[in-house]
């Protein structure tokens, strides 16, 4: 009973799969590159939610706050929070590689290089300014945002259209009743996919480990010891920091996201679990309005573990190439950095285009070195979106604090319970909405 028990739980089965994918990727590598299917089946399955799911929490929740001057504030902090914390995790990329040397001995010859591994993303990269990063937050058409799925283009219709419904008076009601029972049964539908991510984490790791075999990710053993090791620090310090200060134990909201960390783990990008994660986050105590603005914003504007990936990654490969960069260079790398990590998003990939786009800009740091850590990037990747994950977590927290829309008690309770209840909450019981009257009032 006891072993029945175990496994039952969503992360033992991905934390099983994820060690059943790294046997099956070494010992049988071409069907482990064939199992790449089973992440990218689940990866669009998800994909294929969360733009309806954004759209419809984030109009319920503009309604439930009544004032626009409301959205504004909880907008303007996010943003100063989401800039304060990504340019700390670069500073923090950026001493570690300083201080540990990964790249040191590597001795890359340049000339010996193939850069046509890392083309498609350099060319990717090219397409990449703080002017089409802009442009790109307003769609082609608002259908155009959901067939391609971009969460920025997303929350930005729904914000929009939020306020529009939420000028129109009382006569808004049927429809935000609507949507908010269309949410539900999104989340609903959202627990059904879940089922089958230890699938996707299995498919995931099977394929990592065929494709670039274990060899050569023990070459690059000192880099990814470093990776981690950074966003583990990272995660402790300074997360574990900010929810101390707020009342949170670090490690009792860990426990609450795990299932939500191995599936990210597994399948190396934050992406999967945003609908979970705002489900999650409400049941902890935050309100709706808030998880419905902070979390979505910040899966473009707050990624952390991408951030300490780019100025680490460059200057890895500076070391490796035994390029060498003085004072202002370095600055320069750090500067460039925090204009290019707000254009990373968070799907597979999209930081080694962006690191593609930084080396670019600089010049200086040859692009054709990011042939040195394709090898590992799937691994790193998955240090970094489970940096992102807590990172926004602990942002959505944070920032339902300082708005005074945190529920403390509901939030203990659900923190000390060692066994949370981890399939999908609040869908099954619609959160009121408020009178007209009273939303007026508040």
């Amino acid at each position: 009973m006891m072993r029945k028990s175990i496994f039952r739980h969503l992360y033992v089965q991905v934390l099983v799969a994820i060690v059943i994918g790294i046997f099956v990727g070494h010992e049988f590598p071409k069907f482990g590159v064939e199992m790449k299917v089973l992440s990218d089946a689940f990866i669009k399955l998800i994909r294929m939610m969360v733009a309806p799911i954004i759209f419809t929490s984030v109009i319920v929740g503009i309604a439930g706050l009544g004032s626009l001057k409301r959205v504004g504030r909880i907008g303007l902090k996010s943003f100063i929070y989401f800039e304060a914390m990504t340019t700390l995790a670069l500073v923090i990329g950026f001493i570690v590689v300083k201080v540990f040397h990964p790249g040191d001995g590597v001795n890359a010859d340049l000339s010996k290089l193939n850069p046509h591994d890392t083309q498609t993303y350099v060319t990717k990269a090219h397409e990449i300014t703080v002017t089409s990063f802009f442009l790109n937050i307003i769609p082609k058409t608002m259908v155009g945002a959901f067939a391609e799925g971009e969460i920025i283009q997303v929350l930005f219709i729904s914000v929009f259209f939020g306020i529009a419904l939420a000028s129109l008076g009382e006569s808004n009601k049927p429809i935000v009743n609507a949507l908010e029972q269309v949410y539900h049964a999104l989340m609903k539908m959202i627990a059904i996919i879940i089922k089958v991510a230890p699938l996707a984490a299995f498919g995931a790791i099977a394929y990592a480990i065929s494709h670039f075999g274990i060899q050569s990710i023990l070459s690059m053993g000192k880099l990814l010891a470093s990776v981690y090791l950074t966003c583990i620090c990272f995660v402790v310090f300074c997360l574990g920091l900010l929810l101390r200060l707020n009342g949170i134990s670090l490690w009792k909201f860990l426990r609450y996201i795990r299932e939500e960390i191995f599936i990210v783990l597994g399948t190396a990008s934050s992406e999967p679990v945003l609908p979970r994660m705002m489900a999650k986050l409400e049941k902890l105590g935050c309100s709706k309005p808030v998880v419905g603005l902070v979390l979505p914003a910040g899966y473009t504007f707050n990624l952390d573990g991408s951030s300490i990936y780019l100025t680490l990654g460059a200057l890895y490969i500076a070391q490796a190439t035994n390029t060498h960069l003085t004072f202002w260079q370095e600055i320069t790398i750090l500067a460039v950095s925090i204009v290019t990590s707000k254009g990373a998003a968070a799907v597979v990939g999209s930081a080694f285009i962006t690191l593609a786009a930084t080396l670019s800009a600089i010049g200086t740091i040859p692009v054709e070195g990011m042939v040195l850590i394709i090898g590992v990037d799937q691994l790193m990747a998955s240090a970094r979106a489970t940096t992102n994950l807590i990172g926004n977590g602990t942002a959505t927290i944070v920032i339902a604090k300082w708005e005074k829309e945190f529920d403390e008690k509901m939030a203990e309770a659900v923190l000390n319970n060692p066994n949370p209840v981890n399939e999908v909450p609040v869908a099954a019981q619609p959160a009121p909405i408020l009178p007209l009257e009273d939303i007026n009032k508040s």
